[in-house]
This record gives structure tokens, sequence and C-alpha cells, in this order.
């Protein structure tokens, strides 16, 4: 009698806690220059919340801001004491982006990698997903 295999379910309850909630990473460049910033504006409270907003040439942009504290739902990630926080609805559009900060011919700014963008804009600041 051959050996039957059954695919066993995860149980609805139990599928979040193999996310990994810390699958957005941070570049040594990114904590350095967040920990530069906090610094000089005298506020070791700040935060640097990235966030995803409906707009741009592709659809969707990236926001960041510089906020005090967490709100509820928050998924935070830390390294090198610079502190990135992004909400939840955000948070699926970013899950496994790495967060840089680049200083070339275009200026100096955060950029993110994005592996859940389908296409984005020429300067990087929006994307679409299919």
């Amino acid at each position: 009698m051959p050996w039957k295999t059954q695919a066993r379910r995860i149980p609805r309850k139990n599928r979040n806690r193999q996310l990994n909630v810390t699958a957005i990473n941070l570049t040594d460049n990114a904590a350095a220059k967040i920990q530069q910033l906090v610094l000089e504006e005298g506020n070791p409270d700040l935060n640097l919340r990235v966030y995803i907003i409906g707009g741009g040439c592709s659809g969707f942009q990236y926001g960041f801001a510089f906020e005090e504290g967490d709100e509820p739902g928050d998924i935070s990630v830390e390294k090198n004491g610079a502190r990135v926080v992004v909400d939840p609805m955000s948070y699926p559009y970013l899950r496994g982006a790495t967060i840089d900060y680049l200083e070339d011919l275009q200026g100096s700014r955060f950029a993110i990698h994005n592996p859940n963008a389908k296409t984005t804009c020429g300067c990087g600041s929006s994307f679409s997903i299919e």
C-alpha cells in the first residue's frame, strides 16, 4: 500500500507567527545618517518613519519623516542605535526591502531597494506593484 502524504495546513491564527517582522533591512549608511540627523536635532526620541502613499508617476510613493515615539501596530527595525518605524498598512509593501542612504550625482537621499516593486520611476521615489 503506497504511503499517502497530506499537506499540513497551518491554522489561521498561527500563520503570522512564522513571518519575520524584521524583514525590512537597514544598511550601515542609512543607520549612520539617521543617527547623525537625530543628533543634529538634539532629540534622542526621534525615529525615522517610512511609509507608502498613493501618488507619484508609478502609483505608490515612499515617504520619510522623523517622529517621536510609535503608533499602535507599528513595526520597528533597529540597527546600530538607529530606529525605523513602519505603519501596519505600509509594511506589506515594504516587506523584504532594504533602506539605504545614498550620496551620488542625483544628490543625497534615503533610497529603498524594494523586491515588491515591479516598476519604478526614473528617480526611484515611486513604484508600482502588480
